[in-house]
């Protein structure tokens, strides 16, 4: 799970977006308790930070930086004193601008590489680093805050220090954009912000600084009395491991707790709930399926909690072995067999709970994280940092999406919530959804009656809990999506409707709300951005909007992209600029860009020289221009040679459209095509055949993207289904080759009836416009009902919004608009699916012009 997400929501309810000062009130700002800034001083607000900088002040693109640390209580008090510090000496530093921003960014799910971050200090080399160290260092003595983990130490105060990027450069890295500094050879590297302090290899640790990492490696491993086997989990508040304990050898779970860290809404920091869990478990002795608690001490300033290893695999894992419904054939034999298996799993909850109450504890916090499978399907419980007592019922503001209880439930009712959407989620697995739109409950629990055949008396116990008692009743969420027939022209336009109400063209960062991707790559490009979201609406037939392409052109002039490729910088906006008729801006971006592009190394459809090559060969049938088609033939040429020597599959998936090989094997066909020579072809078959290697036999039998030792992928950004979309044009082309034979593979791996996620590149929608594209080269009648199926369970995940349908982004959180993971890609979905529009720019084969060469 990608844990930047969580971060996201504190803002908004309903979408994805930062806390900025537009979402605070003043007395939550900093900056109302600081002084006035000196004349010739310039502020300018980026994402959640509030930048100062003294005109005239040079900083160099890269180099050491100070952090500074603090926590709720203390932060304000902090910041005064280094921002007085600052603006004297004419050193440049930004903060985070409100409290509820520290908050959330060191709150227990917040990316831990960015905890307790809340000034950066930026010094113009080696000579101004000691001295700020050292008399900031000496102001702040006795203030403390969460370590910051990516960092070294200075001292025993709040001050860290950590080599990396000033300016921001970007590279794509596994898929993601990450920023990036520039390598003794000036080529860039990625600026690697992980949780552990590392220097470049290339750069020296001033002398200074040799003493406190010393003193970061001291103390005796030996003394500490636990062995540490391997990693379980971590969070920003800290780590859970496997040890063995090295007085007698016996094996426990080691909690580990970092104060000042893993925050809740409350302040609470993982010190204080972990405290409460040994507690807890003191009082839960001896009950069957709650781990005994053995030790409780505190080492290198964290608390530590060993207790008893628990057997099994999350409740959740087990579900993702063995629910039907994600198989290419889920038969009534598997589904009741499966029905039958999971009711049981249920009562062992059940049971349990019974037990945990009889003692008068309240667990606050059952989800399927918390809840362990052994291989006898027996049930135990793990994780009481947010459990009470009966005596003394703390609501925890903490808790799963999905499962935690509402504000009006009280006591033993705080459990009954969570359990009862246990008993949904176990077969519909998307509860997430529902926080969004509590009325698609009763259509919730209708597909499960349906598909699964249970009883009217379970579906009623589960809504007589989840029903909320406070808001009015609202009308079932059933759309469209539901009826018997479909009106397929009433969809497009009620998510056409939708997009258009987000919209927000005051804003200059975003136009379109979308994943959070957005804030990192810019609101303007095609994948999550306001191209992608237009060129959809025009695609599917639901218009031009001039008012918003004036935005986009408004919007990349003043804020370029941060880079050249398709879905994530210049290229994507282009080419849709182009296609509008907007032809001098989509020629200066191009033009503009064109620097950058020999610097590209990524290979893939998003962010690299594949994506860059397509919309050149683009441009050469728009303009008729052969220089654009010679500049894209430099880039095949720089990818076959790249492609010749490119490594064997890893541990990390990466065959896909977007950052695979498949992205170069389409830009390798349409050469073909374009030129007519046969060596393009071959090429093209050598880049799938890369991809390929990265394929499984998943437990169902189909063809999909292995990730790691057993999961599967099949997905179009990141798996089966975009190798699939390319081997289908391959096909039209060279159906005799080998590679061909493994195409049905990949389309039986898009059959599965429930997908996680509705969204284009990582869910159905993408599923379905495989299916949807295959057929349409070859018919097939079971394919043809496989996207039957994903066009109306789309409507398990479709959300009123604003007089029209909205779907939820990336992990269900919040509603996203854009084309990669929102309502924008499940309408191109769609008008691929029904109307036999393109899936995505570039698909659709022409026909090749063959010759001698």
């Amino acid at each position: 799970m990608d844990l930047r997400y969580e971060a996201y929501c504190f803002a908004d309810r309903q979408f994805y977006d930062l806390q900025s000062s537009t979402e605070t009130t003043p007395e939550d700002d900093f900056s109302t308790e600081l002084p006035a800034l000196p004349p010739d001083w310039v502020t300018v607000e980026r994402n959640v930070w509030r930048h100062h900088h003294p005109t005239g002040v040079q900083l160099p693109n890269q180099g050491w930086k100070i952090h500074v640390s603090a926590g709720l209580d203390n932060a304000g008090k902090v910041l005064k004193a280094a921002f007085d510090y600052c603006v004297e000496r004419r050193i440049p530093f930004k903060y985070l601008q409100t409290i509820s921003i520290v908050l959330a960014r060191n709150s227990k799910y917040a990316p831990r590489e960015g905890s307790g971050k809340l000034i950066t200090i930026y010094p113009t080399g080696t000579e101004q680093l000691q001295q700020i160290l050292t008399e900031l260092g000496a102001v702040l003595t006795g203030e403390h805050g969460a370590y910051v983990l990516s960092d070294l130490r200075y001292g025993k105060g709040p001050l860290y220090v950590r080599y990396g990027g000033f300016s921001e450069q970007w590279l794509e890295v596994d898929g993601q954009q990450v920023l990036a500094i520039e390598g003794p050879d000036g080529v860039l590297v990625a600026d690697k912000r992980k949780p552990v302090f590392s220097v470049p290899e290339w750069v020296e640790l001033p002398d200074f600084l040799a003493p406190h990492l010393a003193e970061r490696n001291a103390g005796d491993p030996e003394a500490f009395p636990y062995q540490i086997k391997r990693s379980l989990h971590f969070s920003n508040g800290g780590g859970v491991y496997l040890a063995t304990r090295k007085s007698d050898g016996k094996e426990v779970v080691l909690k580990e707790a970092r104060p000042h860290a893993g925050l809740d809404r409350e302040g609470r920091d993982a010190v204080a709930r972990l405290e409460l869990e040994h507690q807890i478990l003191t009082r839960l002795s001896g009950v069957k399926g709650v781990p005994e608690v053995y030790d409780r001490f505190t080492e290198w300033e964290h608390l530590f909690v060993a207790m008893e290893f628990m057997p099994g695999r999350s409740l959740g894992q087990w579900l993702g072995h063995n629910y039907p419904l994600t198989h290419k054939e889920a038969t009534d034999e598997k589904l009741v067999e499966y029905r039958e298996r999971a009711l049981a799993l249920i009562g062992r909850v059940e049971d349990l709970m019974a037990r945990v109450h009889d003692r008068g504890v309240v667990f606050g916090d059952l989800h399927t994280l918390n809840i362990l499978v052994d291989d006898d399907d027996e049930i135990s419980l793990i994780d009481f940092e947010l459990s009470s007592t009966i005596e003394n019922v703390h609501r925890p503001t903490l808790g799963a999406p999905g499962f935690q209880a509402p504000a009006d439930r009280e006591g033993f009712e705080i459990d009954e919530h969570p359990l009862a959407a246990l008993k949904l989620w176990i077969f519909l697995p998307l509860n997430t959804v529902l926080e969004l739109a509590p009325a698609k409950l009763p259509q919730h629990l209708q597909v499960i009656k349906r598909r699964f055949g249970l009883s009217d008396e379970y579906c009623q116990s589960i809504a007589g809990v989840l029903t909320s008692r406070v808001d009015p009743p609202a009308d079932p969420a059933f759309t469209q999506f539901d009826e018997e027939n479909p009106d397929w022209t009433v969809v497009r336009k009620e998510i056409a409707t939708a997009i258009l109400h987000s919209a927000t063209p005051q804003r200059t960062d975003r136009l379109f709300p979308g994943d959070i991707e957005q804030f990192e790559v810019g609101g303007t490009c095609f994948g999550h951005g306001a191209a992608g979201v237009l060129h959809a609406l025009d695609v599917s037939g639901e218009g031009r909007y001039p008012e918003h392409e004036d935005w986009l052109i408004r919007t990349v002039l003043r804020d370029p992209p941060k880079q050249p490729g398709f879905f994530v910088g210049a290229h994507g906006i282009a080419h849709v600029l182009e296609n509008f008729g907007h032809h001098d801006v989509a020629t200066e971006l191009v033009e503009r860009y064109a620097a950058l592009v020999p610097a590209t190394q990524d290979h893939g459809l998003s962010a690299g020289l594949s994506g860059i090559g397509l919309n050149l060969l683009h441009f050469a049938d728009t303009r008729r221009d052969d220089s654009f088609a010679a500049q894209a033939e430099e880039l095949a040429e720089r990818l076959a040679k790249q492609l010749a020597g490119a490594p064997g599959p890893g541990d990390k998936a990466r065959a896909g459209l977007l950052h695979g090989w498949s992205g170069p094997a389409l830009f390798f066909l349409r050469m073909f095509e374009h030129t007519g020579e046969r060596r393009w072809l071959k090429v093209s078959e050598q880049a799938l055949e890369r991809d390929l290697a990265e394929t499984m036999v998943a437990l169902d039998g189909s063809l999909q993207v292995r990730d790691g030792t057993f999961r599967s992928l099949p997905y179009v950004g990141i798996g089966g289904a975009g190798i699939a979309m390319v081997l289908t044009e391959f096909a039209a082309v060279a159906p005799e080759r080998p590679c061909v034979e493994k195409l049905s593979g990949l389309l039986s791996g898009c059959t599965g009836e429930f997908v996680i996620q509705p969204a284009f590149t990582l869910g159905r929608a993408g599923l379905m416009a495989t299916l949807a594209h295959a057929t349409r080269h070859r018919p097939d009648e079971q394919l043809e009902r496989s996207v039957q199926v994903h066009l109306r369970a789309l409507g398990w995940h479709a959300v009123r919004f604003g007089a029209g349908i909205a779907f939820p982004g990336i992990q269900l959180r919040r509603l996203s608009m854009d084309l990669n993971t929102g309502g924008a890609g499940v309408l191109l979905a769609i008008a691929s699916t029904v109307d036999g529009r393109s899936p995505l720019p570039f698909l659709g084969s022409r026909t090749p012009v063959l010759t001698d060469r």
